[in-house]
């Protein structure tokens, strides 16, 4: 809408342009170019005007999406905080990992962050998970994914409640050797005709562990590093 009512005011301002200028420029070889070039910069003020209106319902949309998603790794009773603005970004080589902290009467009991794994073909694999002070998984979800339908779309939870198996796990359970999938000898399922995509969730999550337990003084707020939000 407020588009349809900028085009129309561009029109109207091209219309009052055109008349007041004098017979001799709009009979000019020119002119196309000179009205040409007032369509295109008035179209651009447009544009732009119309973004900074929904940039800001844009940002808090996402704000939104990120908190419902939050919620579904950290249960609300390990915080009384805003762990969406409660923030610790960890920088380990090339990539930078923004980590919520969720507190409760003022210390860390739980955190959550993003983690990646490599996808069918070329695509890559986003998921979420919620970790507690102690290293205990609270909850994991794959956010993003363009796994086959049918085979490695199993790891949304409105597919099956594969994924919910890792909550309460951590590290030491089950120990090193059993994170992987039964195939290789792990102890977490496979799916039927699909062991390419479990395999590689199951390494990132205890990625994620392992990320955790390298940063646990920061991540929890005990020591100064990272950047602080």
């Amino acid at each position: 809408m407020l588009n349809n009512r900028l085009w129309r005011g561009n029109l109207e301002w091209i219309r009052v342009i055109s008349h007041w200028l004098k017979p001799e420029i709009r009979q000019s070889s020119g002119y196309p170019i000179l009205l040409l070039g007032g369509v295109a910069l008035l179209v651009s003020t447009a544009i732009g005007i119309a973004n900074l209106g929904t940039n800001a319902d844009i940002a808090r949309r996402q704000l939104e999406d990120l908190q419902v998603t939050l919620q579904q790794v950290v249960p609300a009773e390990y915080y009384d905080n805003e762990p969406v603005r409660d923030t610790v970004t960890i920088q380990e080589g090339d990539r930078s990992v923004q980590v919520y902290r969720a507190r409760r009467k003022g210390q860390v009991q739980a955190v959550s962050f993003r983690t990646t794994a490599p996808g069918y073909g070329s695509s890559e694999m986003v998921l979420i998970v919620g970790v507690d002070r102690d290293g205990k998984l609270l909850g994991v979800r794959v956010i993003s994914h363009a796994e086959t339908p049918g085979l490695g779309d199993k790891i949304e939870t409105s597919k099956s409640n594969w994924i919910l198996g890792f909550t309460g796990r951590s590290l030491s359970d089950p120990p090193p050797a059993g994170w992987g999938v039964k195939k290789d000898g792990g102890v977490f399922d496979q799916f039927t005709g699909a062991t390419i995509t479990p395999r590689a969730v199951v390494k990132s999550i205890k990625g994620g562990l392992e990320f955790f337990a390298a940063h646990r003084a920061v991540l929890l707020d005990e020591a100064s590093g990272g950047h602080d939000q």
